[in-house]
């Protein structure tokens, strides 16, 4: 028999199998009929004896009988008490186990150790140490899957726990971070990259079909959900990765690391990050990574050292050469976003400039956006010959405030509270209307440059 009609009668036999089953219990379809239009409704309490009825006698007939179930046990698990809701519980821990047995490809590792541990955290049912070890597992083994923002905070937050608890080391508490906020960022870039084309339809003149505004709804929805989870993932570091914690820590494991490029790599970033780039530890690990890998990253944190000496020559020079070596646009991006942070202080108008490749670059990358705004307001005593002209610039500054959150929604929250500080410094309704300025154009001859319309009344 040849492998070509062996696959064939096996899916046959598997069909026949599947029908005879069918055949044998009639009423599995009949309920399934019944359960999943009570559940599209909402309607659960009706769904759940005719769901169980399937669910118990032909598990694997349909997908719904995890995902409808899923919602149906939830459901009689926020509506009830004591060992009825223990049971609910206890029967949607299998139902997760289940989903994957008989769907494989439909469900993930990742996801079902997931929704286990959430359901465990909601209902106080795991200790930090249960949490944590369920959850890292899950990450190892299934990174790809590991997306949902809750678990990811929880994952973390669980682990800095534990440290405080002196069950956890601190640098596993830095390798986890690394790992979580390389996780949220790689997933939020899936969504602006996506977001982005969607933007430039609409900046086009072209509208967006209704599936295509759907889709902005949920690339903007789910942005913002990473932004809120990075942000509390930063606070719950907190001190912990202030330079009084690094540098010792740094110093002390070197000896054993400075040939694991991964770990120098990471080092190196933090310290620069917790602007930490004065203490000699600082150089030493960038030699390190600049004789482990010479990459652009290696030669942006010289120009910092460079610049740090008075060489703003050489720390120019360094600065173009990492642009120049690094290649993915991505990453093109957020170099030329930190070498903008970094020369901000001796020249804003340079700084822009860097911002600005760093959106040409990456044409979502929302804080290169916040930055300009950021150079923009605190040069207005700089800009304008009268109190009107200065407080104007602030229209400008808010401006690119808003352009941040809408490219990058993640950022939104820091972006619309930026934008409202800026325009409430802008000239108020009182000072346009007695300037006669309503309507008309304030130009900057500061190193801002471009200008303004002061909005109607």
């Amino acid at each position: 028999m040849t492998k070509k009609h062996y696959l064939t009668m096996i899916a046959v036999l598997m069909s026949m199998g599947l029908s005879m089953a069918q055949a044998q219990n009639p009423e599995c379809m009949t309920n399934l009929s019944i359960y999943a239009e009570h559940a599209k409704v909402k309607n659960y309490d009706a769904a759940y004896e005719p769901w169980k009825m399937v669910y118990e006698s032909c598990p694997d007939i349909n997908k719904a009988n995890f995902s409808y179930g899923e919602k149906i046990l939830s459901h009689k698990i926020k509506n009830s008490s004591g060992a009825d809701k223990d049971g609910y519980i206890q029967d949607l821990m299998s139902l997760y186990d289940n989903s994957l047995k008989f769907f494989p490809t439909k469900f993930s590792v990742a996801g079902v150790a997931i929704d286990k541990a959430l359901l465990m955290y909601d209902n106080d049912m795991a200790s930090d140490a249960q949490l944590y070890d369920m959850l890292d597992k899950a990450f190892k083994e299934d990174r790809k899957n590991f997306k949902n923002p809750k678990a990811l905070y929880l994952y973390f937050s669980t682990l800095v726990d534990l440290h405080k608890a002196g069950s956890k080391e601190l640098q596993e508490v830095f390798d986890n971070y690394d790992d979580v906020t390389e996780k949220v960022e790689a997933e939020n870039k899936k969504l602006t990259d996506a977001l982005s084309k969607l933007l430039e339809k609409e900046d086009a003149g072209t509208a967006l079909t209704s599936k295509e505004k759907r889709l902005k709804k949920v690339y903007e929805t789910n942005s913002k959900s990473y932004g809120q989870i990075a942000s509390s993932i930063d606070t719950k570091l907190g001190d912990l990765a202030n330079c009084e914690n690094l540098i010792p820590l740094y110093e002390k494991n070197y000896d054993a690391k400075k040939g694991d490029v991964n770990w120098v790599k990471r080092a190196v970033g933090r310290m620069f990050s917790k602007e930490c780039t004065d203490d000699p530890m600082f150089r030493k690990l960038f030699e390190a990574q600049l004789a482990l890998d010479p990459s652009a990253d290696a030669y942006m944190y010289g120009g910092v050292l460079k610049q740090k000496a008075g060489d703003n020559k050489g720390a120019i020079d360094d600065f173009n050469k990492a642009v120049e070596l690094e290649t993915d646009p991505y990453r093109k991006s957020n170099i030329l976003y930190k070498i903008a942070t970094t020369v901000r202080r001796s020249s804003k108008s340079q700084a822009r400039n860097y911002a600005q490749k760093a959106i040409n670059a990456n044409p979502a990358n929302g804080k290169a956006y916040l930055l300009i705004a950021n150079l923009y307001a605190t040069s207005a005593n700089a800009c304008g010959s009268t109190p009107f002209e200065k407080r104007a610039i602030y229209w400008r500054a808010a401006e690119m405030a808003r352009k941040a959150g809408r490219v990058d929604p993640s950022l939104s929250r820091r972006a619309n509270q930026s934008a409202s500080s800026y325009t409430e410094r802008a000239p108020t309704k009182e000072m346009i209307f007695s300037s006669g300025m309503a309507g008309k154009t304030v130009s900057f001859s500061c190193w801002v440059g471009g200008s303004v319309r002061v909005p109607n009344l």
